[in-house]
């Protein structure tokens, strides 16, 4: 994989019997590329890192800069230098070997340990309902625990672990070339682990194979066996004998019941003390496909993404201090939409949309928010440690550059350009090779959703498939736009504020006239910002709207697309030397200040910029815009649907109204990408927040209807005219 992706691109045609090279520009940028150089000839980005505001003692002593330099193992390449043992023999027998030496640690004292737990003694001493008393014999309450305890997991067998694992290893070698593991990223791992404290791990679920991939990955680079949560209902109990001898979970039944009963008290407090469960093991399903399909399809590469560990405690403590003042998403932008207002309120968005489980429940509301919050946290890191894959970068270019075709020979220039634009925003990408060889691969991998054409000179022409073909290609491109999301929103931001000054099919040079001002694409940056979903812009909670909106505008001139605009009688942007701060700026918090903190906030209102004039910019800047259309259409489309919808109605009633709808207006106007079931339900979760649909109970499970404020034509108008300002046709 540390291999560079390398291909020469030739200037001039030449039209012979035995070869052809053709020249390659990159259509938008006008400029010659002749290799593509993913890891940018000397290092890959790294990525993953957490957050220096709420852990900067994590952030700073679990990383060290030759993590960049280490590179990636093959963990199911075992030889006989991976044994103690050499030889004939020992080369056959490596596997097997290997396995017997893994480091299984014992399990001792788990009920003595548990029964110091907080929450157990709690149910103990009688302070939770449904606890035992103080009357209550002790020795009775430690079997009861031990009963609860057998019922969840048991200590692991290390010959049933050491079999499995050689027969994991001997099936992933089967299926997989091979299963890439960062070095750097493992020795993060491996420093956290060395604190003695136990470590949580959590899966984003990207494939089926996640919970027998992960176990194993772990186990043989030393880290000992991961617990994993099974469902009990599944699983006969002889299976669930053998699987608690692998490291398996289960729950017993009485910590199923509702959080008021007075039952199970003790089962739920013992669970909380016992497990960090990474989720349903469902690699069994995928084995079952893999064999169903062995033999059509060709082995492939794995690559596990590990994001650096951070101290929970030292989240906890931290992660309080950030809290500030935040409103709803109808008190932020309703009154703009229905025109009563125009200024934004100086305070963040409150929407949370982490599912309200039982153990959450159970939770203080400051507890409630600390896990919400550190799940956005867990989120970002996620995305930003998963690299890019190439049928994301091929879709993206395909849906939002060359919806009615593009030849090959173009393709090839392109997919160069928006690699290594991808990586210079500090995002992996997980393929290598030769670039034509790998732009085949990859249209392979989109046959059944492109249609190629050979026409002449030899050439082809990729063409998207309407329908699936369209939306499979949206699902595939959501991968990138993490990558550009912050170039996204503010592409969209200048849209909307040219919306009502300029045409939206005039020239751009017409566009490039008009003057922007710093407050005003602050002020609709935010405007998006609010609207979009928080699961879509991964924000973290200790970052500030303002500051996102400084860094949004700063990354438009970075990328060329805004230029500042010298006003006469102002100071120019470049003088520095007699700009101080004031007052005001030096008190302000810490978390506040951004990359421009040297000057004062309200010289903002003097500071213009234009739309660059350069050539590249026009199809760089509609490019970015169409990045956020799905997302926008949807939402366009579903205020359109509101006078058409049947309310009251269920959330997943509903959703299947839109959902149809959306797909009805994809036969009629062609915007395919927007017929998502998720983008149905976001755009329900996100006009319920901004007060479009108000949620009452019933007995047949919370009931949506329409707000009385947007009842009326004219007012949903408005919503769909506030939506459509941000959406570049």
């Amino acid at each position: 994989m540390d291999t560079m992706l390398e291909a020469r691109l030739q200037t001039k045609q030449r039209n012979t019997q035995n070869s052809r090279e053709t020249s390659l520009w990159s259509s938008g940028f006008g400029m010659k590329l002749e290799a593509v150089t993913p890891f940018l000839g000397k290092y890959r980005p790294f990525v993953g890192r957490c957050c220096q505001t709420c852990t900067p003692k994590s952030w700073e002593s679990l990383f060290h800069r030759s993590i960049m330099d280490l590179g990636f193992c093959n963990v199911i390449l075992v030889k006989e230098e991976n044994t103690r043992f050499r030889g004939w023999l020992v080369r056959r027998l490596c596997c097997f070997l290997w396995s017997l030496e893994q480091h299984i640690p014992p399990c001792r004292d788990a009920p003595e340990k548990i029964m110091e737990r907080t929450g157990v003694q709690n149910v103990i001493s009688g302070r939770d309902p449904g606890g035992a008393g103080e009357g209550q014999v002790s020795g009775l309450v430690k079997k009861e625990v031990q009963r609860i305890l057998g019922h969840i997991q048991a200590p692991p067998c290390p010959f049933l672990l050491r079999l499995f694992s050689w027969a994991l290893l001997r099936f992933l070698k089967c299926v997989f070339l091979n299963v890439q593991l960062h070095k750097g990223q493992m020795k993060m791992v491996h420093q956290a682990a060395q604190a003695g404290l136990p470590l949580v791990l959590l899966s984003t679920h990207k494939s089926l194979l996640d919970g027998i991939l992960l176990p194993f990955v772990l186990l043989s680079q030393g880290l000992g066996v991961l617990r994993v949560a099974w469902d009990p209902r599944t699983c006969s109990p002889t299976l669930r004998a053998l699987l608690k001898k692998l490291g398996g979970l289960f729950l017993p039944p009485e910590a199923n019941l509702t959080l008021d009963s007075s039952e199970g008290v003790l089962a739920r407090a013992v669970v909380h003390a016992a497990s960090a469960p990474l989720g349903l093991w469902t690699g069994a399903l995928a084995v079952l496909r893999i064999l169903r399909g062995w033999g059509r399809s060709r082995p492939v590469c794995v690559r596990v993404h590990l994001a650096q560990p951070f101290s929970l405690q030292e989240y906890t403590i931290n992660a309080r201090s950030c809290w500030g003042s935040r409103q709803t998403l109808e008190q932020l932008l309703q009154p703009i939409v229905l025109g009563q207002c125009t200024t934004v309120p100086d305070t963040e968005k409150e929407q949370e949309w982490t599912p309200a489980t039982g153990p959450l429940l159970a939770l203080k509301d400051e507890d409630q928010l600390l896990v919400r919050r550190l799940s956005r946290h867990v989120l970002n890191a996620s995305v930003m440690s998963s690299a890019v894959m190439s049928t994301a970068i091929m879709a993206t270019l395909l849906l939002f550059k060359h919806q009615k075709g593009v030849f090959l020979s173009q393709l090839l220039g392109e997919f160069s350009w928006l690699t290594e634009e991808t990586l210079l925003r500090g995002f992996d990408v997980g393929f290598s090779g030769q670039l034509r060889c790998l732009v085949q691969h990859t249209l392979s991998l989109l046959q059944a959703h492109v249609t190629l054409l050979r026409v002449h000179q030899g050439d082809l022409l990729v063409v998207p498939r309407l329908g699936r073909g369209l939306t499979h290609l949206a699902h595939l491109s959501a991968e990138l736009l993490p990558a550009f999301l912050s170039e996204a929103v503010g592409a969209c931001a200048v849209r909307g504020l040219l919306a009502g000054r300029v045409p939206p099919e005039g020239p751009w040079e017409l566009q490039g006239i008009e003057l922007l001002s710093q407050n005003e694409l602050y002020r609709q940056i935010l405007l998006l910002l609010h609207l979009l979903p928080q699961d879509l812009l991964l924000l973290q909670p200790c970052q500030s709207s303002y500051c996102y909106c400084q860094e949004v505008l700063d990354r438009l001139i970075q990328c060329g697309l805004l230029v500042a605009e010298e006003t006469p009688g102002s100071r120019p942007a470049c003088d520095t030397g007699r700009q101080r701060l004031s007052a005001k700026l030096l008190w302000k918090p810490s978390g506040d200040f951004t990359d421009s903190d040297s000057d004062d906030f309200e010289e903002a209102e003097g500071r213009f910029f234009r739309l660059s004039q350069q050539s590249r910019c026009p199809d760089f800047f509609f490019f970015l815009c169409r990045l956020l259309s799905p997302l926008l259409q949807a939402f366009a489309q579903a205020a359109t649907f509101l006078h058409q919808g049947q309310l009251p109605d269920t959330e997943s009633g509903y959703a299947e109204q839109l959902f149809q709808f959306l797909q009805a207006t994809a036969q009629e106007e062609g915007f395919f990408e927007c017929a998502d079931p998720k983008l149905a339900i976001s755009a329900i979760w996100t006009f319920r927040d901004l007060g479009v649909l108000q949620q009452t109970p019933s007995p047949a499970g919370p009931m949506l209807y329409l707000s009385p404020a947007f009842t009326s034509w004219e007012n949903q108008e408005k919503l769909e005219q506030f939506i459509r300002q941000f959406i570049c046709s």
